[in-house]
């Protein structure tokens, strides 16, 4: 029965994960959608720190997109792992990118198809050979899995983080520098699923009828998420202003996977029972997932598609037959004149022999 319910627990949150990726895809492109509006009307840029975008109601229906995306996730983390769930944030990857070619105008080249396709692949590979988390029923469990040393360290270091980038670094290279803006939303973002995660316990716990609003821990993870979701949304929103949307979606996954992966391993213990097939296999889909990322970031500007394939194969080949016939004809040339050289400095002997003959008589 447990086995049982536990397939069945899977199916839920998988189907909520891949619903969440599409709702936040989308979100993407329509938050984008309202900031290239306003910037067109002159108001003051999300990216110079204006707040115009709260009225704009394109603006608005990407949010109402994203939370219920949000909430669609929030709800897979209380049914399934965070280490299922996470990865397949990987598909608001793809979402985003097909949308942002038809409704923003950029392009999605071979590179960035095949980028989408490897994230893909790696995010199945890491849900095969996801470990399993240890199993946490009531808040008071909970409570004592936030109260581990490893994660109050794990916490201290992000808020801590978090801070410089916000009050430091972000005045001065925000602007310019992608990596500051997403670097908050995302090490902020592993704390957001911690306190995801308790309050899906929390809920399951109401439903059952205990009394979960007298538990402290309950308001104290709402607080908590309240605060990390809005931090997120406001750098978001930077990000997107000032950057493409085709780079600040994947960075952002990739930098934000990394950091709940983290967070979920010391929080719930995760590694400590992993096959080393698993270990491999964790790894790999991950770094598959990279490696898509950074084909989709890293070409996005070169205009390559399946149309210039054989082309691009002709002029290759012309190229190097090109270069073959050249250091062909350069090698006849050569020997010609090597040939025609010889027969100079024979001459030349010849005749100084000839002359020296003389001279001896």
């Amino acid at each position: 029965m447990s086995q049982t319910r536990g397939k069945y627990d899977f199916c839920i949150g998988l189907v909520l994960a891949m619903s969440s990726s599409i709702f936040i895809g989308g979100s993407f492109i329509l938050k984008k959608k309202g900031l290239l509006r306003l910037a067109r009307k002159g108001s003051m840029r999300a990216g110079q720190g204006g707040h115009a975008y709260l009225k704009e109601w394109l603006w608005w229906a990407g949010l109402l997109s994203m939370g219920a995306g949000e909430v669609a996730n929030f709800a897979a983390y209380a049914f399934a792992p965070a280490t299922l769930v996470t990865p397949l944030g990987a598909l608001s990857v793809l979402v985003s990118a097909i949308l942002s070619s038809f409704f923003l105008n950029e392009k999605l080249n071979l590179h960035g198809k095949i980028g989408c396709l490897l994230s893909i692949l790696g995010s199945t590979v890491m849900v095969i050979h996801a470990p399993q988390e240890e199993e946490v029923e009531t808040l008071d469990e909970m409570s004592h899995k936030l109260g581990d040393p490893g994660f109050v360290v794990f916490a201290t270091l992000v808020v801590i983080v978090s801070l410089i980038l916000i009050c430091v670094v972000g005045p001065r290279h925000g602007q310019t520098n992608i990596l500051v803006y997403i670097t908050i939303c995302s090490v902020i973002g592993a704390l957001s699923v911690s306190c995801v995660k308790g309050l899906g316990i929390a809920i399951k716990e109401l439903f059952a009828g205990k009394p979960v609003l007298k538990h402290p821990l309950s308001w104290i993870l709402l607080l908590s998420l309240t605060v990390c979701v809005s931090t997120q949304i406001n750098y978001l929103n930077r990000a997107l202003d000032i950057f493409n949307t085709s780079i600040v979606t994947p960075i952002y996954y990739v930098i934000f996977t990394t950091s709940v992966l983290t967070c979920s391993a010391i929080l719930f213990k995760e590694w400590q029972h992993m096959a080393a097939d698993d270990i491999i296999g964790t790894f790999s889909g991950f770094l598959t997932i990279i490696v898509g990322i950074f084909l989709l970031h890293a070409f996005k500007d070169v205009n390559f598609t399946l149309a210039n394939l054989p082309l691009s194969l002709r002029k290759d080949d012309r190229a190097a037959n090109g270069t073959l016939l050249s250091a062909y004809d350069s090698f006849n040339d050569d020997e010609e004149s090597s040939a025609c050289l010889g027969e100079m400095q024979s001459s030349e002997s010849l005749s100084a022999r000839r002359n020296g003959s003389l001279s001896a008589f």
